[in-house]
């Protein structure tokens, strides 16, 4: 008897990737031959008892608090069997506060679940490191797929960091590069995380005291994202902390070829990706970004396709879902 496709659960939330990509397996699978098994989260109270559900969940998305999080997603698995991909994975940039709290939310709907996704085996390891234990784990990469057309050359010198702005994103060592390579501009293709208004302001105040200019776009709707990708001189992705990276896809998906700083997970993505990454040591960021911006060819793909796409990740989940002990 095969196995009933899980409906998977999307968010009236805006401005929110984790939410954004709920929405976007859902389409992805029906895109590819399937029924739509999307359901609001506000509807879930008119499934019935035993329906599978599969969430994308990060504890800021389901509730204001870990621990509240851990408690609506508990709750919800006495009445369905739930499978859930991991994003914003818990590690030691939460803090010696958050990262205890962190971890037993994850812990705990972990445990609460039949299956737990990862977007990357950086994060899996992640879980192993600190303990966090599931039923089974699986790795399906967030997709890329490059958007048609467009412009082919950048028409501004600035560095570029695509994204929301918050503390350990990579922007204090992106503007670190662009001063030391003498870049005097820096573009910042999004708005600040909720709560970190302030952090933006003193970043700002701090990069001209360096001579170097920060524009702050704002929040962009996907064309515009995709035109600023497109014409930014130097795309550069320098988390010190990452779990997975829609930034780094965004950049690939726009026909760019990042610098982005060396680490387990962009490692993992070059492999994933030959090509679609300039990857620098962290200490010779600054150097990385100068040859790129001397060498603007370099920050461009100079293939037309890459691998694992939208259709790649409906494929990988309905696999997923088949193999697991509802």
């Amino acid at each position: 008897m095969t196995a009933p496709l899980p409906r998977v659960v999307v968010h009236d939330v805006d401005q929110h990737g984790v939410a954004t990509y709920a929405r976007d397996v859902a389409d992805a699978i029906a895109d590819a031959g399937f029924a739509d098994l999307s359901v609001l989260r506000g509807e879930l109270a008119s499934l019935a008892a035993g329906t599978p559900l599969h969430l994308q969940f990060t504890d800021r998305l389901w509730a204001g608090s870990p621990e509240d999080a851990a408690t609506i997603v508990t709750n919800l698995s006495a009445r369905h069997p739930l499978s859930v991909t991991f994003h914003d994975v818990p590690q030691p940039s939460d803090g010696e506060r958050n990262l205890p709290r962190r971890l037993a939310c994850y812990r705990a709907v972990a445990q609460s679940a039949a299956g737990v996704v990862v977007n990357s085996r950086h994060e899996a390891e992640l879980l192993r490191e600190h303990d966090v234990r599931a039923a089974r784990v699986g790795v399906i990469p967030l997709p890329v797929d490059l958007a048609a057309g467009g412009v082919t050359h950048a028409t501004d010198a600035s560095v570029g960091v695509l994204g929301f702005f918050y503390p350990g994103k990579g922007h204090d060592e992106a503007l670190r590069a662009a001063a030391g390579a003498g870049i005097g501009s820096l573009s910042i293709l999004g708005r600040a995380s909720d709560g970190h208004a302030a952090d933006l302001e003193a970043f700002v105040r701090e990069a001209a005291s360096q001579g170097v200019a920060v524009e702050v776009t704002g929040y962009l709707d996907d064309g515009e994202m995709l035109r600023r990708c497109r014409t930014t001189g130097v795309p550069v992705v320098a988390h010190r902390h990452v779990s997975a990276s829609g930034s780094l896809g965004s950049w690939i998906a726009a026909g760019r070829r990042p610098v982005a700083s060396a680490n387990r997970y962009i490692a993992e993505m070059a492999a994933l990706r030959p090509g679609t990454v300039t990857v620098a040591d962290p200490e010779a960021l600054t150097s990385a970004v100068g040859r790129a911006a001397q060498h603007p060819e370099s920050t461009w793909l100079s293939t037309a396709t890459v691998p694992h796409g939208r259709r790649d990740v409906a494929v990988a989940y309905l696999d997923w879902w088949a193999g697991l002990a509802w």
